[in-house]
């Protein structure tokens, strides 16, 4: 063997040549050991928590594998599991590849008067956290959260990239609730666009279910907010919506799968196909606030008044507006009614019950006419009573013959109109068959109430979407229909045989967020023109009476007709000549959705205790009144076992307890 080869072998097989290969086996090992660890360490999240001023509702906010979400739990009992949040919009991706990057905290406390609302002066008081998530020093989403004693709020504030964007398009929202596993539901299923009607759909108008599992997606495309879950038998949840401008689209609730839903943007169709689906905004821009209503019981849900606690006025009042009772011929007797001799009479009822008001429906222009309307507005002003007129509100977006038509969608059009109406001193309108939840139709629904406002005009809103936080945002705006309402038992008697199973759903759901024109209260026996014929009112005449009370509304225009004066009891024609619209406070106090609620409003210093059963059973309460100043004795309006309807005076008692019956469709009234 040569020596160069000997000294290579020699090499070969020296201790240092061992060392170099202990060496690189340790650092592969190493490398290995690393990229092991490396997931564990990507996996690390920052957490922060957000509590109400209490401390009973957390909310816990977290970057986890770099996506934002959030969970929140009522008194340590968790309400809503691990949900994502963020968006995407047309220059990033804001839902994922995110950490927290800063959390900035305060606290609020104010006080804010809208004397429409189920409590007109209002103390809010919340904890509130900006969380930022941001991706490499780049872009950034701040994630804004209000929590109250009852509420959780939260919604997303874009801030303007460094890449010079001042425009975005917001593509969707990863925006999501988990609600616990075995919650059922009371949903109202989103309706599919240009059905219904002359294509007037979407209309918030379809059947509330009662305790349905999680998992469906209503008619394949989502649910209307709000939307109620019952978390088992550890309490209540509800999801809403509010501070909706022309900024932005309305939103449905969508199921994803199981227990798990998101925020979904409007559909393809709605408006008849005209207007993108996903929002345009200018940066950087705040998106509408998700609202969350947590509580061991539906208190906290029925008297919430988180859809106003976060908005604000967007113009100031041109005047101040009335509002108040009224009647309404169509309700009865349809459209044929809306000529000048029937409106006359009804002017004349409207009088004689001291009503503020009378609504002059659909088909008006062509029945009456622009010039004698004149002189029935100038008629019923002789008679201090001031009206409303409904009008549809299509361009393009729905095929209903009604008019007056072609007037309210365009904006030259619309202000001579309301210049007329103000000349002539009408009180207020009522707009109908709106087309979806797009920004293109929202965008409508602020202008209209704008240039209503500068006219004097009150509005209220018909086959639409949801209100907002409208009565505050917009001082003019009154209600929404947004519901089944009356009209619906005029069409079938499956609707009236469902009455009261729809009536004890509103005061949980749909009239919880927001003013509800619902137009009932009814005492005609037979929904029909002359009270006699027509689709047979199952309820009771106190159960008219009770939701009166119940469905909140600043102006409602009731079902009751001017034979009425003659043919209904005396006490209940005094009770519905003085029902006040316009309420300080409400109070629940039992309930369940579908089956039965009892629940309480005050107007100045006097109480109505109210109720009504759906149940087949009767509902039968001891119902404790010393939080109510109801004297030494009372009124009570009460049905028997036959829905035989009477009004008796009674004594408190010492324990300032009453024990109380309602069979099934019938009602209750104590003040």
């Amino acid at each position: 063997m040569s020596k160069k080869i000997k000294s290579t072998f020699y090499f070969f097989n020296s201790k240092s040549y061992i060392r170099i290969i202990v060496n690189i086996i340790n650092m592969k090992k190493l490398l290995i050991l690393l990229s092991a660890m490396l997931p564990l360490t990507s996996a690390i999240a920052r957490t922060e928590t957000v509590k109400s001023p209490n401390g009973q509702i957390v909310v816990t906010v977290s970057d986890d594998n770099g996506k934002p979400t959030y969970s929140i739990a009522l008194n340590g009992v968790e309400f809503m599991q691990n949900s994502p949040l963020g968006l995407v919009t047309d220059f990033a991706d804001l839902s994922q590849g995110l950490s927290i990057t800063d959390v900035k905290t305060r606290s609020i406390s104010q006080d804010y008067t809208v004397p429409t609302i189920k409590q007109p002066k209002v103390h809010y008081e919340a904890n509130s956290a900006i969380v930022t998530f941001q991706r490499e020093n780049k872009d950034a989403l701040q994630v804004e959260w209000n929590i109250s004693n009852r509420d959780v709020a939260f919604r997303y504030n874009i801030l303007q990239p460094k890449n010079d964007f001042y425009a975005s398009i917001v593509k969707e929202e990863a925006t999501g609730f988990v609600v616990p596993e075995g919650s059922t539901t009371f949903l109202c299923p989103q309706m599919l666009p240009m059905t219904g009607f002359a294509g007037t759909a979407p209309s918030y108008e379809t059947h509330y279910t009662a305790d349905d599992a999680t998992g469906k997606n209503g008619w394949n495309e989502g649910y209307t907010f709000p939307c109620l879950f019952r978390n088992g038998d550890k309490g209540w949840l509800l999801i809403s919506e509010t501070g909706v401008t022309s900024a932005y689209c309305g939103s449905r609730l969508l199921n994803v799968e199981g227990n798990s839903y998101k925020i979904g943007f409007p559909q393809e169709k709605e408006n008849n196909g005209n207007g993108q689906v996903s929002p345009g905004v200018s940066l950087p821009f705040s998106t509408p606030w998700r609202t969350i209503t947590l509580g061991k019981t539906l208190a906290p849900i029925v008297e919430t008044t988180v859809a106003w606690d976060l908005v604000e006025e967007q113009y100031a009042a041109s005047k101040e507006f009335v509002y108040g009772r009224g009647s309404w011929s169509w309700i009865m007797k349809m459209d044929p009614s809306c000529n000048y001799d029937e409106q006359k009479n009804y002017i004349d009822f409207s009088a004689a019950m001291g009503y503020q008001t009378v609504l002059i429906d659909a088909m008006w222009d062509t029945q009456i006419g622009y010039e004698k309307m004149e002189e029935l507005v100038k008629y019923a002003a002789s008679k201090n009573v001031g009206i409303y007129l409904w009008y549809n509100s299509n361009g393009y977006w729905n095929h209903a013959p009604q008019g007056p038509r072609g007037i309210m969608g365009r904006a030259i059009n619309r202000k001579a109109e309301m210049k007329w109406l103000k000349d002539i001193g009408v009180r207020g309108l009522k707009i109908d068959f709106f087309g979806g939840d797009k920004q293109e139709t929202m965008r409508l629904y602020e202008d209209i109430l704008s240039d209503a406002n500068d006219y004097g005009l009150n509005i209220i809103f018909h086959g639409c979407t949801l209100p907002r936080g409208w009565e505050k945002m917009y001082p003019n705006f009154v209600a929404a229909e947004a519901v089944r309402a009356s009209e619906n038992l005029f069409f079938g008697q499956a609707e009236c045989d469902k009455e009261a199973f729809n009536a004890t759903m509103h005061p949980f759901i749909r009239n919880t967020v927001g003013n509800m024109d619902f137009g009932g209260s009814a005492l005609n026996k037979h929904w029909g023109f002359d009270g006699t014929r027509g689709n047979t009112r199952r309820t009771s005449d106190v159960f008219a009476l009770a939701t009166a009370v119940i469905f909140q509304s600043p102006v409602q225009h009731f079902a009751l007709a001017p034979n009425n004066l003659e043919d209904a009891p005396e006490w209940a024609i005094n009770f519905m000549k003085n029902v006040p619209t316009l309420w300080d406070e409400v109070k629940f106090i039992d309930g369940y959705p579908g089956k039965y609620v009892v629940m309480a409003r005050r107007s100045g210093n006097k109480w109505y205790i109210v109720g009504i059963n759906a149940d087949e059973k009767p509902l039968s309460l001891t119902l404790n009144l010393a939080d109510f100043d109801l004297g030494n004795t009372y009124s009570i309006y009460c049905d028997d076992a036959k829905l035989n309807s009477s009004l008796k005076q009674a004594k408190m008692t010492k324990k300032k307890t009453v024990k109380v019956s309602i069979p099934q469709n019938g009602g209750l009234v104590i003040m």
